[in-house]
């Protein structure tokens, strides 16, 4: 149903799952302390984890989903002649919400891997995944007001797709954030025939667990 492998010019996304994650070598980029730990998850809806056993979660909650068919959930890794090639460089997926017909894209990476633009070289992927390969009517996108990296992130990509910018959700989405509630959002979408139109140029691969062409 879902790719196994998702390959771009310059990186390669693998489940996110303790099959193909050390949950130790992810817990120490996701733990207390870790190196930026606090700019990386200022705008994200999860806190630094405080036990290994958080990290083996997060990676086993990737298995359900994928096996659910409620998301495709990835690590990031840059490929060979990247500098930090075969690191987690983050972690990435889209949300599938077959009732509504729409998808949503969500991300984080680690600040090392901030400024080559892996996350719009990612969301072109996904998007191809979700608006083609899956045959979904909307794909969506959002992020904290706040947030202004992601903004300028989101905005050359969606453009890149055919999209727009639909406007400031207040008090929406990202309620885990440790803020004392929810917080606003600003929220993007490209539609299948947007996407089709503008026809973004980039590179991609879908394979299979046996490494085939998928789908």
């Amino acid at each position: 149903m879902l790719p196994e492998i998702v390959e771009t010019e310059r990186l390669r996304l693998e489940p996110r799952t303790p099959e193909y994650v050390d949950p130790l070598a992810a817990y120490e980029h996701c733990k207390e302390g870790a190196p930026n730990i606090d700019e990386v998850t200022e705008h994200v809806p999860w806190s630094p984890h405080k036990h290994p056993k958080e990290t083996l979660a997060f990676l086993e909650r990737g298995v359900e989903m994928r096996e659910d068919h409620e998301a495709a959930e990835f690590v990031v890794r840059p490929k060979q002649g990247e500098h930090g090639a075969g690191e987690i460089a983050g972690f990435t997926g889209v949300d599938l919400d077959w009732e509504r017909d729409a998808a949503e894209l969500g991300c984080w990476f680690r600040k090392p891997f901030w400024g080559r633009g892996y996350s719009g070289e990612r969301a072109l992927a996904l998007a191809e995944l979700a608006l083609e390969a899956l045959d979904f009517e909307i794909l969506t996108v959002r992020h904290h007001v706040d947030n202004e990296n992601s903004e300028r992130a989101i905005e050359r990509y969606i453009d890149r797709m055919g999209g727009r910018r639909e406007g400031v959700l207040r008090n929406v989405g990202l309620e885990s954030i440790d803020n004392g509630g929810g917080v606003d959002g600003v929220r993007y979408t490209v539609s299948q025939a947007e996407y089709r139109e503008a026809d973004p140029d980039h590179e991609v691969t879908f394979r299979d667990v046996d490494g085939e062409p998928w789908p």
